[in-house]
């Protein structure tokens, strides 16, 4: 039904956009995409389920495929991605759900950055950190923990807060760890995702 719905609302969009009413337009395609979003949440969770301790995945081989995918989307800008890795950091759970985490971050840098976006990660006593950067307008620091809460609009908290954040947040904190956000040394938003690492073998 869903479907249904969204080529419904996508076809109002392209009919207001080609009548002229670009700010119609704008607002039903937002409306589809919040529509998405929503539905993309609970799928996160349903593929969750409980995490796994047997369960490894290489930082590196899910962001060399969340890189492929995000130079695609953002194939019409030039984005510096510059990746660093302290080691061979392995996330203790499911490629999927490290591919929501991280793809929802990234994607939030690729969207609002002026050029540039940086990984860097690392492993301490058990712990993984990943840290998200970008030069873009960044969030005001009292949003920032509101922007990080279900539900809340980008227009109403600011740039990058869509229903991704939450998605992160809660997926962090089903595997014990943690999302927050800080001013990025680029001038942007830094994200600084903390999860279990997986122990050495």
């Amino acid at each position: 039904a869903r479907g249904g719905a969204d080529h419904a609302r996508a076809d109002e969009a392209r009919q207001a956009r080609e009548a002229g009413q670009h700010e119609l337009a704008d607002a039903i395609d937002q409306q589809i995409e919040a529509m998405r979003r929503q539905v993309e949440y609970h799928l996160a969770f349903a593929r969750a389920g409980t995490p796994t301790a047997g369960n490894r995945t290489p930082v590196a081989d899910a962001v060399e495929g969340l890189a492929r995918a995000l130079n695609r989307i953002h194939s019409g800008r030039e984005i510096r991605f510059e990746t660093a890795l302290d080691g061979e950091p392995v996330f203790r759970g499911r490629r999927e759900e490290l591919d929501e985490m991280l793809g929802n971050l990234l994607d939030n840098a690729f969207t609002w950055a002026k050029g540039e976006v940086r990984l860097s990660g690392s492993e301490r006593e058990g712990r993984l950190v990943l840290l998200v950067d970008d030069d873009g307008p960044g969030i005001d620091p009292a949003l920032r923990e509101v922007v990080l809460q279900r539900g809340i609009r980008a227009d109403e908290a600011g740039p990058g807060s869509g229903l991704g954040l939450s998605i992160v947040r809660d997926l962090a904190e089903l595997h014990g760890g943690g999302v927050e956000l800080e001013s990025s040394p680029l001038g942007g938003l830094r994200a600084r995702l903390m999860l279990p690492a997986a122990p050495h073998r």
